[in-house]
């Protein structure tokens, strides 16, 4: 399949996709792209190319990740359900942060500083994410839906 019938068929398959949402959700979507792309894509892209500090290997991927993650967030903005997995990432990564990392460490005591500067933005997002994505339309595309 050449490019142009491959841009095609994505943009028949977006228009498609957009006509089983609400044009509310969509925005919400929109929104929420636009946000995520702005702000992280400010902070990690600015922090790659100006580093405050030496980093270790962990720093370096978990930067280049959010900024890769923050400029996928910008195509959402223009193509809100096939980016859509990307807003399931985003929850899903941030749940299991806070389920699997922050709160065995809150409920032993061995928190430090940097934590909580993480808490308030992933609390905050959960909950948003939780109420963006449009759950009917994954369920029946990605949970119910047999391969094709």
């Amino acid at each position: 399949m050449n490019l142009k019938n491959s841009i095609v068929n994505t943009v028949h398959n977006d228009v498609a996709a957009t006509h089983k949402v609400s044009k509310v959700r969509l925005y919400l979507m929109q929104g929420l792209y636009l946000l995520t792309f702005l702000t992280l894509g400010y902070s990690s892209w600015s922090e790659i190319i100006s580093p405050s500090e030496l980093w270790g290997p962990y720093d370096g991927v978990a930067y280049s990740f959010w900024a890769a993650f923050a400029t996928l967030m910008g195509l959402g903005i223009r193509y809100p359900m096939p980016m859509l997995p990307l807003l399931l990432l985003q929850l899903f990564y941030k749940s299991v942060w806070l389920l699997g990392i922050y709160l065995p460490l809150w409920s032993t005591g061995q928190l430090d500083a940097d934590f909580d500067g993480f808490l308030k933005p992933f609390a905050i997002a959960i909950p948003i994410d939780l109420i963006v994505i449009p759950w009917g339309y994954v369920f029946k595309n990605y949970i119910k839906s047999s391969p094709k």
